[in-house]
């Protein structure tokens, strides 16, 4: 006969129902605040959805637990789909500290290609660059980053068609679904036209004094952008020429010890007193590489007191902050608080079986 009571051996998840499908009453937890859709349920789902309260107060912050090692007494694994839904990376597209991370992430998972992922991963992924797709356009920002990516899911609709006779391999009607997606996002990268800013807005870049341009320049990170902001003004292609603007990037870039064993090469030793820091930056670059995390203003974090990703500017829930006699066992224990390492987009990916 059917074993209709509950099951004792595990309580097993609660689940709200909303407007994208049922969703775990976990993941809804985490930040992400998603309209639920009414309807008639049993009274399991109803006290979920009021368990679920739409005040600030009582959200979490997005955070996910990762399994970094499997063994006997710990057996885990790291879902995709759960750790970009409880890590609110489609919400985070429009935060602009976090843009740059997800488009890389979203780019990375893209190389290795999205046909390999589990259905409810492909997904979500699409539905983070239609985000993306949206985002640029209604900010008129970053348009190459749309393009680069639309380019990349054209080129992985004309492989999956090469296989299998034609046909992609998988659920066709979720690779109908997958299409109708791309195509929108396509449609949106080759309409996005950037609006030229209101011709009586006051000040214009080129009003300002060179003090204020110099500033601007000094922020930026990348070469190449100070090698195309120079070919767009003569103004900024003087002030790039500045030696203190590529000292600035150098420091920026590289440690002392670094730039002090590029410096004791017998080329750089006859310059004397006046350094070529231009060229100074590039055999550096050639030598140890730029690393790119520097582009990105926000990036993921792992506590490695309580194995969390989380974003910084947010926080997460730590054992260290709860529990009280833990924080007293590790100091007793002459350990220190454990900090928080940063996670590239691609070590955020190793911990997935991709």
């Amino acid at each position: 006969m059917a074993f209709i009571s509950k099951d004792f051996r595990s309580p097993g998840e609660a689940w709200v129902k909303t407007d994208e499908g049922w969703e775990r009453l976990k993941v809804l937890e985490c930040g992400g605040k998603r309209k639920r859709h009414h309807s008639e349920g049993s009274s399991s789902c109803q006290d979920a959805e009021d368990a679920v309260t739409e005040e600030e107060g009582t959200v979490m912050p997005p955070h996910y637990h990762i399994t970094i090692r499997c063994t006997r007494e710990i057996a885990g694994f790291n879902g995709l789909t759960e750790a970009v839904k409880r890590l609110d990376f489609r919400r985070s597209v429009r935060d602009r500290k976090r843009f740059h991370y997800i488009c890389a992430v979203l780019l990375l998972v893209s190389n290795k290609g999205i046909a390999s992922l589990p259905g409810s991963a492909q997904r979500q992924l699409l539905q983070m660059v239609e985000e993306v797709a949206s985002h640029v356009n209604d900010s008129q920002q970053h348009p190459n980053v749309l393009r680069g990516l639309a380019l990349k899911l054209e080129h992985i609709v004309h492989q999956e068609n090469q296989k299998c006779w034609g046909k992609p391999l998988g659920s066709p009607y979720l690779w109908k679904e997958h299409l109708a997606t791309i195509k929108r996002i396509q449609r949106v990268a080759s309409q996005i036209e950037i609006r030229e800013p209101d011709p009586e807005a006051k000040p214009k870049l080129h009003e300002l004094p060179e003090e204020c341009v110099r500033e601007i320049i000094l922020c930026i990170a990348d070469h190449r952008d100070l090698e195309s902001a120079a070919e767009a003004w003569d103004t900024m292609a003087k002030l790039v020429s500045e030696q203190r603007i590529w000292r600035e990037l150098t420091r920026f870039h590289f440690n002392q010890r670094q730039i002090h064993t590029i410096l004791d090469l017998e080329k750089f030793k006859k310059m004397g007193d006046i350094k070529d820091w231009k060229q100074i930056y590039h055999q550096l670059r050639r030598t140890y590489g730029v690393n790119d995390d520097y582009q990105f203003a926000e990036v993921l974090a792992l506590c490695r007191s309580c194995c969390c990703l989380f974003w910084p500017s947010d926080g997460h829930p730590c054992i260290v902050d709860q529990s009280p006699d833990y924080k007293q066992r590790l100091e007793e224990a002459g350990h220190q608080l454990a900090l928080a390492q940063p996670v590239p987009p691609a070590q955020f990916l190793k911990y997935f079986s991709l």
